[in-house]
């Protein structure tokens, strides 16, 4: 419709200089029947390609095809796009996900080597079931603010540092991880187990 409306647009101009040039009032009122058209043509060409783009996306009541292809049970991650420590209760979710495979492993003394967490224990290793598991828990964790893992309340990695409680299924959301030294995942599955 778009090639139709600017073809219609050039008819018009052509109309619209030899009228003025002639001095034919029959082809000025032809030019701006073909102006019209090219707008008539314009908009209908713009409704055809927003009806498209909405087919695309599908209905917004409906779950997008990437969200119902997903499996049960595992949530998607979601990490906040901008960082704010000035309001009371903010959780500052960990830094920058793992992308070397080795990166994130416990070394000889049992903490991670992630720059500016000298101090940070290693991530608890899990299989993907069992942390889909973990995120479908009520339990409370804890976590210290902008640090990558969530905690029991009795971690000794707590000591000494803020920390605030939050529910496991938040803490997996935002993109924390279990600590290696408290092994929260483990703990929570066996509790979830005997209820």
């Amino acid at each position: 419709m778009i090639v139709i409306s600017l073809a219609l647009i050039v008819v018009a101009v052509v109309l619209l200089v030899l009228g003025l040039a002639g001095g034919s009032s029959a082809l000025l009122v032809v030019s701006i029947g073909a102006s019209l058209l090219a707008a008539v043509a314009l908009v209908a060409g713009a409704r055809q390609a927003a009806g498209r783009a909405s087919a695309r996306r599908g209905d917004p009541g409906e779950p997008s095809r990437e969200a119902a292809g997903r499996e049960p049970g595992i949530p998607a991650q979601h990490t906040a796009t901008t960082a704010d420590t000035g309001r009371a209760g903010w959780r500052q979710p960990p830094g920058p996900p793992v992308t070397d495979p080795r990166e994130g492993l416990a070394d000889v003394d049992g903490y991670d080597d992630e720059p500016g967490y000298d101090d940070e224990p290693a991530a608890q290793e899990m299989t993907a079931e069992q942390a889909a598991r973990v995120a479908r828990l009520a339990d409370e964790v804890r976590v210290v603010d902008g640090r990558p893992r969530y905690h029991l309340d009795d971690c000794p990695h707590l000591v000494g540092r803020e920390h605030e409680p939050l529910p496991v299924a938040e803490a997996v959301e935002l993109g924390f991880t279990p600590c290696a030294h408290c092994t929260p995942g483990t703990i929570l599955l066996s509790e979830s187990g005997r209820r």
